[in-house]
């Protein structure tokens, strides 16, 4: 009897799991299709300025200790947005928490992920960086292998291309109504 309450236990926590895991997919690919779609543009074109030049060459001069200081930077900094999100949802302000949660994550993110790029030899030529790098790599195979994390992966696939189709169609209308042609 008790063995059999233990599978039933074990399955509904499977599926409690399997539901959390495509909750945090479809949250993650959606505001992933969303946004980069229509903040890589800009942010190509930011990176292409003289400043932004000269910053990366800065970044990719120094060495791997103080590279490794300069890639925890973002998440010192922001890493109190979660806190002032948390606040403001707690006094009733739940829109403007979850945009500020929103942005300071997408932003951190965004930064690490440039910051990385730039310096990945020489964090991985650090023997601890380099041993939880490898511990997430396999951490984000094991979520990759899911099957409900590769079902929002495919439907992230399909929105993204559904905004960029709209993107360019909407971009074009435009362009005729400014040339005459509409």
């Amino acid at each position: 009897m008790l063995g059999l309450r233990l599978g039933s236990l074990e399955d509904n926590l499977s599926r409690i799991f399997k539901a959390f895991v495509f909750l945090v997919a479809a949250i993650y690919f959606l505001v992933d299709a969303v946004f980069f779609t229509l903040a890589k543009p800009v942010l190509r074109r930011l990176a292409d300025y003289w400043v932004f030049e000269s910053v990366r060459t800065w970044i990719v001069s120094l060495r791997p200790y103080p590279t490794l200081a300069l890639f925890l930077v973002p998440v010192i900094m922001l890493e109190p947005v979660k806190l002032v999100a948390a606040y403001l949802t707690a006094t009733g302000h739940i829109l403007g928490g979850l945009i500020v949660l929103t942005v300071g994550e997408l932003l951190k993110l965004l930064l690490i992920e440039r910051l990385f790029r730039l310096g990945r030899d020489k964090l991985l030529a650090i023997p601890v960086f380099a041993w939880g790098y490898e511990k997430f790599c396999l951490g984000q195979d094991w979520v990759a292998s899911l099957q409900a994390w590769q079902l929002m992966r495919r439907l992230s696939f399909t929105a993204k291309h559904a905004i960029q189709r709209y993107s360019y169609y909407f971009r074009y209308i435009s362009h005729r109504k400014i040339e005459g042609e509409l």
